[in-house]
């Protein structure tokens, strides 16, 4: 019998593997109807839905690794991750899902709010946060809306060689910004941006992809310390917010 592995476990959600099968258990029914449509409507590979019995999602292991982890040097190839900026492209420029994503206002209002925490329970120092808040104002400006994945960190990207075999967890999909894609897939991994830029093949503004970058620290720092993860780990988010000092 193949044994039972732990991917992910949390209060929110739990993803067990069990021989080439992924078991996706969500307390949030409406975050697996999001994922399963984003599947069926992005033009990029995707694991295959073998069966869904509500709380629980099942799909099929893609073939090859992660393109890395956060805190980790990445050992996969400058075309593997051209590859992973060709495949942000190819769904960038997919027709519109029909559910909205979060709104600047929406962004606005929580990023303010997480900061005031940080600063008030002494998570962070006060300058930290100061400097990284006014770095992410760029990314707070008007966007033209594309098709995004809403989650593309490298954990999320499989590769095989230089090729993309798949791309997973779609439950935050929706309208978004493209370059909020491109700074998750690349955070912490600043080193491989040109790489993602020569497969996406257009023009970015960097200030708003390093805006991005301190945005989405800012706003996973809570989150990551009360689900029991490390955002204080070496390359990780709190890594990535001092890098902006």
């Amino acid at each position: 019998m193949p044994e039972v592995e732990v991917v992910v476990a949390h209060q929110e959600r739990a993803t067990l593997r069990v021989g080439d099968v992924f078991l996706k258990i969500d307390a949030d029914p409406g975050r697996t109807d999001v994922e399963v449509e984003a599947m069926v409507l992005a033009p990029v590979p995707t694991p295959e839905v073998l069966w869904r019995r509500t709380p629980v999602l099942a799909l099929a292991a893609l073939p090859g690794t992660a393109l890395g982890r956060l805190g980790e040097p990445s050992t996969a190839s400058p075309a593997a991750w051209a590859a992973a900026g060709a495949a942000a492209r190819t769904l960038h420029d997919a027709p519109l899902p029909p559910w909205p994503g979060r709104s600047r206002e929406e962004l606005t209002s929580q990023l303010d709010a997480e900061c005031a925490w940080l600063v008030g329970n002494g998570v962070l120092p006060t300058d930290l946060v100061t400097r990284n808040r006014q770095v992410a104002e760029a990314a707070l400006r008007p966007w033209t809306p594309v098709f995004t994945h809403g989650d593309l960190q490298i954990t999320h990207v499989f590769v095989d060689g230089d090729e993309i075999t798949g791309v997973l967890d779609w439950s935050e999909a929706g309208q978004g910004d493209a370059l909020f894609d491109l700074a998750t897939l690349t955070l912490g991994h600043e080193e491989h941006l040109g790489d993602v830029l020569a497969g996406y093949r257009a023009d970015v503004d960097l200030d708003v992809i390093r805006a991005w970058w301190s945005l989405r620290s800012l706003l996973a720092v809570r989150w990551l310390v009360e689900h029991g993860f490390d955002p204080y780990a070496p390359g990780c988010e709190v890594d990535v917010l001092r890098s902006r000092l």
